[in-house]
């Protein structure tokens, strides 16, 4: 392994580790069942799910985002950015970091719900049921991993585009991210420790695989892909 990539992958472990330090912690409060957030979160599904069922118009939003953001759509469309910034031809190798970030994360993710192997919460008038284990929240890492990757990605772009825009697009990505954990919680099919799990998740995979890619070598992907182009 060349020396520089040696460090780009030693830099990216080593961030791994450290912004993973709160996902790993929150995640064993969650296997330990410690009291405090259990009975937080329980409380919270409580109090939410009763918000829902109140509101018949909120209850038919929800399931509209839940299905909306699903992660296979979500992800077809930050794929589809990804090919086009790639067929663009000036930032091909940010297209393709980006496109193996986003495969290797999403399967992170659903590892990890079954190293945690936490139960949906149980509620005595449900009123949706989603499968599998609950931390963190697939919905809420999803929405946060693939809207980061695809604002990093575009970024450079986006920098060429007036400064509202960009406070724009970044206000919204945030925006559809939370409600993204709102509707999850108040549908009931997660705690609010498990969308929280999920961004931070999200965020931290996300900043330890850019910290391995660009580090302080802030030109390494245009002077690739203008030898590339070159050569093609």
């Amino acid at each position: 392994m060349r020396p520089v990539m040696a460090r780009r992958v030693l830099r990216g472990a080593v961030a791994a580790v450290l912004a993973g330090l709160p996902v790993a912690l929150l995640a064993l409060l969650v296997r330990e069942k410690y009291g405090p957030l259990i009975s937080f979160d329980d409380n919270a599904i409580r109090a939410a799910t009763d918000v829902t069922r109140a509101h018949p118009g909120l209850l038919r939003t929800l399931l509209v985002v839940q299905e909306v953001m699903q992660p296979r759509y979500v992800y077809a469309v930050a794929f589809l950015v990804a090919f086009l910034v790639w067929r663009a031809g000036t930032w091909r190798m940010r297209a393709v970091w980006a496109a193996v970030t986003m495969l290797v994360g999403w399967n992170l993710a659903f590892l990890a719900k079954l190293v945690v192997q936490r139960a949906r919460p149980v509620v005595s008038d449900p009123v949706s049921h989603a499968p599998g284990y609950s931390f963190p929240s697939g919905h809420a890492f999803n929405a946060a991993f693939a809207l980061l990757m695809v604002l990093i990605l575009t970024w450079p772009i986006l920098r060429e585009r007036s400064r509202a825009l960009r406070l724009g697009l970044v206000a919204a990505a945030s925006l559809l991210v939370v409600v993204t954990c709102l509707d999850r919680v108040f549908l009931g099919v997660h705690f609010p420790s498990d969308v929280v799990g999920g961004v931070i998740l999200a965020l931290a995979m996300a900043g330890a695989s850019w910290a391995g890619y660009r580090g302080p070598r802030q030109v390494a992907d245009q002077v690739a892909d203008a030898v590339s182009n070159e050569r093609s």
